[in-house]
């Protein structure tokens, strides 16, 4: 029997589940990637497959001597592309496209961060869905990166995580979807470096902004600020933050 060709929104899919899941977990019996095998009518197997074919061209495995399976690196290495030249349509599409497998609509897969749109009509609703979703996706790829946990506390309660932006969301819209410009923090922390008062150097450790260190005899200080300085952070399992990132956030957020 001849092969079942896979098609581009078969493609999307896979690469949309790879970004969520760490890379030792790329194995047939695991149920997420169970689910999508038979939404998409594949075997496990299969798509255990390609998922490690995306590991094959992701430059993060080539710059550590990982191949991945190469075998199949002509069909995804495409969608690997389209993935780094337009991240905000693909991951939507590939969300969508999950949502219409999964028989329900996106806005009922993801009411819940949806909630008060609903006045919202147009192109306006369009493009509030898609912020709004794309932020979700963002947030399960970097917190998948950190395997849970903050990257100063090591706190694992998701409700009390952020995925913090490196290069703020307005300000590059090319890097908003950019797992290299995340980083898995507690809400205190995320604020702190929102705000500029904490800021995180190339080589990874924590300088604090002159305003908080104006704070030293507070009670507060030394237990929640105080023992970060120096402090490096807990790298993540795959994507590092970008240096160039961390380095514009210093020169254009950060209050030293």
């Amino acid at each position: 029997m001849k092969k079942r060709l896979w098609t581009r929104e078969e493609l999307i899919l896979s690469l949309n589940l790879y970004l969520k899941l760490p890379f030792g977990q790329l194995y047939h019996a695991n149920p997420k990637i169970i689910h999508l095998a038979k939404i998409i009518n594949r075997t496990p197997g299969a798509v255990a497959m390609r998922l490690n074919n995306f590991a094959s061209v992701d430059p993060f495995h080539q710059n550590r001597g990982i191949k991945g399976l190469t075998g199949g690196r002509r069909q995804v290495e495409p969608i690997w592309q389209e993935f780094i030249k337009n991240k905000e349509e693909l991951i939507f599409e590939s969300e969508k496209l999950l949502a219409i497998l999964e028989q329900q609509t996106i806005e009922e897969k993801f009411s819940e961060i949806l909630a008060g749109i609903e006045d919202i009509r147009g192109e306006n609703r369009i493009r509030e869905v898609k912020t709004r979703v794309n932020q979700d996706v963002f947030r399960q790829i970097v917190l998948t990166n950190y395997d849970g946990k903050c990257a100063i506390t090591g706190i694992d309660l998701p409700d009390l995580l952020v995925a913090s932006h490196i290069i703020p969301w307005s300000q590059n819209e090319e890097e908003r979807l950019n797992p290299e410009n995340g980083i898995c923090l507690s809400a205190l922390y995320d604020r702190a470096y929102d705000k500029g008062l904490i800021g995180i150097t190339e080589k990874y450790q924590i300088i604090l902004s002159t305003l908080l260190k104006s704070k030293e005899k507070k009670q507060f200080y030394p237990h929640t600020f105080g023992n970060l300085i120096g402090f490096k952070l807990n790298l993540p399992q795959k994507y590092l933050p970008k240096k160039e990132f961390l380095q514009y956030h210093l020169d254009s957020v950060f209050r030293g």
